[in-house]
This record gives C-alpha cells, sequence and structure tokens, in this order.
C-alpha cells in the first residue's frame, strides 16, 4: 500500500497539520542540506505528491532550493526566517549575551539592533538582576520589532522603537521614518549584531537597508559592542555597517579565528571570549 498523509514516521512523531509538517519539513533540510522526495515519503508517511508539493510550497517561499528529485537548504542563512536562524548555535549566542550584559550599565541608555545574538542579549537584559533592581529604568532602543515584543512588559526597561519599514527576515525596521526618530537621541552603548566581520572590512551584513539604518545608530552611539559568534569572525558580507576603526569591543566564543581576533585586537578592538559553559568575558 502507497504512505499517506497519515502514516507513521519511522524516525519522528506523526506531525499534524499542513503548516506544523512544513515546518517539520524545513527543520530537516536545515539540518542535514538536503532532502530527497523518497527520504520524505519515508520518514513523514506522506504520499509522494504531498511531498512535493511542500517542497514546492517552501521554494516558492524562497525557504529551500528546489533540485530535481528533492530539495536542498537555502545557501544564504540571511534569507531563512528569524526563528530557523536563532537555532543555529544557539548555545554559542547566549554564551555571548551572558557575557555582553556585563558590558551594560544599568540606568543607561542601550541600543540593539536586529539579530539573533542581540535577540538573546534582550532576553538576558529582561531577566538580569542588576537591571531589575536598579534606581531608574534602563532605555533601550531597537529597530527590530521581535526584540520590543520581548522587552514590551518589563517595568525595568523604557523601550523606544524607531519607526520604519519591516524587514520580514530580520524583523527589522528600515527606512527614513527610522533614520528620523534617530536623529534625535543619543546612546551610551550599541550592541551590534553583524553577518561578518574583520580587522580589514569592519562589521558587514548582507542587506544594505539593514546596514544603513545600523550606521545611524553607530553614529548615535559613544560605545560600539559587536556580538558575533565564530561563523561571522573573518567573514565577509555585501554591505558595509562600519569600519573596525568605529568599532570599540567585540563579544564572541573563544573558538573564534585567532588570527581574526588578533587583527582586530591589533586595530584597537577590545575582544571578549565568552565559553559556552560559562560565558564569562575572557
Amino acid at each position: 500500500m502507497p504512505p499517506t498523509d497519515e502514516g507513521a514516521d519511522r524516525h519522528a512523531p506523526p506531525v499534524r497539520g499542513r503548516r506544523a509538517r512544513l515546518d517539520h519539513v524545513l527543520d530537516l533540510i536545515i539540518e542535514e542540506g538536503h532532502l530527497g522526495v523518497d527520504d520524505l515519503i519515508e520518514r513523514l508517511g506522506i504520499s509522494p505528491a504531498t511531498a512535493r508539493r511542500d517542497l514546492d510550497t517552501l521554494a516558492e517561499q524562497q525557504l529551500v532550493i528546489r533540485t530535481h528529485g528533492g530539495a536542498s537548504a537555502h545557501p544564504d542563512a540571511s534569507a531563512l526566517p528569524m526563528r530557523y536562524r536563532a537555532a543555529r548555535n544557539a548555545g554559542a549566542k547566549e554564551a555571548i549575551a551572558r557575557c555582553a550584559v556585563e558590558l551594560a550599565e544599568p540606568g543607561s541608555v542601550l541600543g540593539l539592533n536586529g539579530g539573533t545574538t542581540t535577540t538573546a542579549l534582550a532576553q538576558e537584559l529582561a531577566a538580569h538582576p542588576a537591571f531589575r533592581e536598579a534606581p531608574r529604568q534602563t532605555v533601550l532602543v531597537t529597530n527590530a520589532i521581535n526584540i520590543a515584543q520581548e522587552l514590551a512588559v518589563r517595568r525595568h526597561l523604557q523601550l523606544v522603537v524607531t519607526g520604519g519599514v519591516v524587514k520580514e527576515a530580520s524583523f527589522e525596521l528600515v527606512g527614513s521614518w527610522a533614520e528620523q526618530l534617530l536623529a534625535q537621541i543619543r546612546i551610551d552603548t550599541l550592541f551590534l549584531g553583524v553577518d561578518g566581520l574583520t580587522a580589514v572590512d569592519g562589521a558587514r551584513t548582507h542587506d544594505e537597508a539593514e546596514a544603513s539604518i545600523s550606521a545611524r545608530l553607530i553614529e548615535r552611539s559613544t560605545r560600539v559592542v559587536v556580538l558575533a559568534d565564530a561563523e561571522k569572525i573573518g567573514t565577509g558580507a555585501f554591505a558595509r555597517i562600519v569600519p573596525t576603526t568605529g568599532i570599540h569591543d567585540l563579544v564572541t566564543e573563544e573558538s573564534s579565528d585567532p588570527e581574526v581576533l588578533a587583527a582586530l585586537r591589533e586595530a584597537g578592538v577590545r575582544v571578549h571570549l565568552a565559553p559556552a559553559e560559562h560565558g564569562r568575558a575572557g
């Protein structure tokens, strides 16, 4: 008998509902890099027509690359929705956030751009006792609507959200409205998420509109702290946000390329290493 949509998955619990099944298929493709139609039929117990239709749907949403007989993970991780990128190196990003929160002064004005590591930092700021118990609120300026949602109900944080147009992959607000608001404020410490960082090219991102708004945040900030996991260190990207001379601190993993870190130190960047098991600066 051919497999049906209600068939059992030999490798995982049955997935009910098309949306949940599509999410599960995407998770498998991201994890394995490529998934064939036959593999999908066997693992989810669905029909060949359903398997092909699911892969076509994900390809139409630009979440995967359709190939003959299957689909491959999107080569540009920035094209994936935030929740799929957040799952990558989650432990490292949490460790970086735990280290970075120690560089933030309670009661000051902090800035966060969008990104998975800055989102992890937002969660640390929400829970950290030094901020919860501070005599005055910490002001947090962000152009990321997911971070705004995370922090909106935290009484110890005064939230300022820029206006602008939402970039759906990163949840960042960009454009002239955001820039007009930023021209009116000052930020003590900006925590900057990036897609790549080198001593030669500075901090970079895949999207020119996001690079522009991040550059405006930097212009309004006294101190700039870049947050980047090991995959971003020594990596380039399309649009430059800021040269290395505009970066004061970097928080990254112990496993980051030592030669790149040495070059960044030589350029004047203070480097803080966050061991995953402890999350302390080094």
